[in-house]
């Protein structure tokens, strides 16, 4: 299909691709990273937005069930979603896990996401300043990594089932602990941004499967206490909600009865802390 020229037929173009269901598109700040956005039309006629990012798992798919998923919800609480992509293998070797860790090469996923939702901001002219985080699997692993390097920039953050976890241990280096944060990431760890952030842990409690989550001797992240908070993804989220409790952050935490691993039987609880949150926040 051509690009279409000016009047009428960009405006239906706008209308098809940018608001509703968006088309995917590349981040400008890296092109090899991708997005995909609902973005309720209201926002066409100058209506503001708050900002969900969703943050797909390891097989990259649930960025279209979370766009999909989160719309109804968008439409009816004001709130743009957008689910950055993460393409399997994008340094040409296959690997399927850095953006779970933040870092990849030369990729620093979490500084593109900022990108993403600054590029975003700009186009749909919104102050997405702060924004709330929720990701499941390998996004749960991104969301609350994330969260602990760039608590400032959340209203709220919803981290689901992930299958290794960073603890607030200043004695263990990443991605176990936090002592290196600083000289990893060129910015230390402000708790007192993170203690402000309302945060959500969910997972199922038949979520018992360890085939893929166990660290063993040669694997890439294996290290000293790879699996120490935890044989199971249940296991090890209520290890990292004992951990940011500790260290006094606000941690609401569900454990979803009969679900096994299963993004979107979740969801549900999502939308509902969410939609609080921003009750909350919009009473302000």
């Amino acid at each position: 299909m051509q690009e279409l020229g000016t009047g009428e037929a960009v405006a239906r173009a706008k209308a098809i691709y940018d608001y509703g269901q968006t088309a995917i598109f590349a981040s400008q700040a890296d092109p090899r990273l991708h997005m995909v956005l609902y973005v309720p039309p209201t926002a066409a006629d100058g209506r503001k937005l708050d900002l969900l990012v969703a943050v797909h798992g390891t097989a990259r798919t649930s960025a279209i069930d979370f766009r999909d998923g989160f719309a109804e919800f968008g439409l009816y609480n004001d709130c743009a979603i957008l689910c950055p992509i993460f393409p399997v293998g994008v340094l040409g070797d296959g690997a399927r896990s850095g953006y779970k860790f933040l870092e990849e090469g030369d990729i620093r996923y979490d500084q593109v996401v900022l990108a993403m939702v600054e590029e975003m901001a700009d186009k749909y002219r919104q102050d997405w300043s702060k924004f709330a985080m929720f990701g499941f699997s390998g996004g749960g692993h991104f969301v609350h990594r994330f969260a602990i390097l760039h608590p400032e920039k959340l209203w709220a953050a919803s981290i689901g089932a992930p299958g290794s976890v960073t603890l607030l241990d200043p004695t263990r280096d990443w991605w176990v602990g936090i002592r290196d944060l600083e000289a990893r990431f060129g910015k230390s760890f402000r708790l007192e941004d993170l203690a402000k952030v309302p945060v959500h842990m969910i997972v199922g409690d038949a979520d018992l499967e360890t085939w893929e989550i166990t660290h063993k001797p040669g694997g890439k992240y294996y290290m000293d206490g790879a699996n120490d908070a935890g044989k199971t993804r249940p296991e090890r989220l209520a290890a990292l909600a004992s951990s940011f409790r500790e260290a006094g952050v606000d941690v609401t935490f569900d454990r979803v009865p009969g679900v096994s691993h299963d993004r979107m039987k979740v969801l549900g609880h999502v939308k509902a802390f969410l939609a609080k949150v921003l009750e909350e926040r919009r009473a302000k």
